[in-house]
């Protein structure tokens, strides 16, 4: 429920209330605008989220760094609709990111404090409902007459806190240290395996297929209308919104499955392969229902790699005493991507077209799954 209130947090504001304030206040320079804002927001994301994690490490209390980056990020999110420059803008935006990762890094570490191993497949599948529902409180805010603008950040705002609150208020607490029923000898398949080389090729597995899954959410819209150009804004926010819902039951199912036969990677390499084929599809799609059914096939699968991946990774941390710091450094994998996934997609697409982009992305795709190829533990 807090992983689903951090995705209300973001998801609203970055892909529907913040471009449509910058288009108010620049007209034709909103596209610059929206890129200086989003490129220094992400370094500032980047750097305060390995801070916080560390942080809350060393403090050895998740609660009140999570607290404080709630109510940091939630007034700095009021003010946003206020700032009538690109500078104020850039100002607000890199705080709130501040305080946003205050709250997204500890609170991701908590979780590696208290799920047991033998539960995180589950918690990954859950995991999957968050960006349905950051996606569902965009829609709600944005309905015709509901709110004007400083009212929508406010109903954002509070409804990240309702889901966070809870936790907060109820939730047992993260202090560092060894996972909830986790023993050595539960843990130690893993190092006979080489812990430092797995994390690694969990972060560039995910790495790859957060460059793709990057390049889709930027540029989908535009790649739908050169299929067929017909296809609206609505048609195309109705395709992403299916794909959200029917991924998250199946991340869930997932998740428990894998659970259940101890073998926590095989969903991943699975998923990433099906990414790949969709990618393939897409690439060789002439028709509209072509696309659809291939970034159907994409969509579900990607979702269901990030949910489940971002559960499993709690597995291969190195130091329980520095979990927080540790997926600071995954949380890279989210933040980089989109920095110079923008390079990838301007070097491809106006020579050679949407399809070569999409069979790259399809090898990067093929790659994540090569990387996990090998990583499953014995059983426990």
């Amino acid at each position: 429920m807090a992983w689903a209130g951090v995705s209300i947090a973001y998801t609203p504001l970055l892909t529907i209330l913040l471009p449509v304030h910058v288009d108010g206040l620049a007209d034709d320079r909103s596209v610059h605008w929206l890129a200086a804002i989003t490129f220094v927001g992400a370094c500032a994301a980047s750097v305060a989220n390995i801070l916080f994690g560390w942080l809350s490490d060393i403090t050895r209390n998740r609660r009140n760094w999570v607290a404080t980056g709630l109510l940091l990020s939630a007034l700095l999110l009021l003010a946003i609709p206020h700032a009538r420059g690109l500078a104020s803008l850039i100002f607000l935006v890199v705080a709130w990111q501040i305080g946003l990762n205050m709250m997204i890094a500890p609170l991701a570490a908590w979780a590696a404090d208290c799920v047991p191993d033998g539960l995180k497949g589950q918690l990954g599948g859950l995991l999957a409902f968050a960006p349905a529902t950051g996606a569902l409180t965009g829609a709600l805010v944005t309905v015709p007459g509901l709110a004007d603008p400083p009212t929508r950040f406010a109903i954002v705002a509070a409804f990240t806190a309702v889901c966070i609150l809870p936790l907060l208020l109820l939730g047992q607490s993260g202090t560092g240290g060894q996972t909830k029923g986790q023993t050595e000898a539960h843990t130690r398949p893993w190092h006979h395996a080489g812990i430092r080389t797995g994390t690694t090729r969990m972060w560039c597995a995910r790495f790859l297929v957060q460059i793709s899954e990057a390049a889709l959410f930027a540029y989908l819209y535009l790649w739908f209308r050169s299929v067929d150009p017909g296809l609206g804004d609505a048609s195309a926010a109705r395709i992403l919104a299916v794909v959200l819902f029917l991924a998250a039951p199946c991340a869930l199912l997932a998740g428990r499955w894998a659970d259940r036969r101890n073998r926590p990677i095989a969903p991943l390499r699975y998923a990433a392969v099906l990414a790949a084929i969709g990618l393939t599809v897409m690439a060789l799609a002439s028709s509209v229902t072509g696309a659809i059914l291939g970034y159907v096939l994409f969509g579900l699968a990607t979702n269901i790699f990030l949910a489940l991946h971002s559960a499993q990774t709690l597995r291969v941390l190195p130091d329980g005493n520095r979990r927080g710091r540790d997926l600071g450094i995954f949380n890279l994998t989210n933040t980089l991507p989109s920095l110079f996934m923008p390079s990838l997609t301007l070097s491809l697409v106006p020579a050679l077209g949407f399809p070569a982009l999409f069979a790259v992305l399809a090898l990067l795709a093929t790659g994540a799954a090569v990387l996990l190829a090998g990583s499953q533990p014995p059983p426990a």
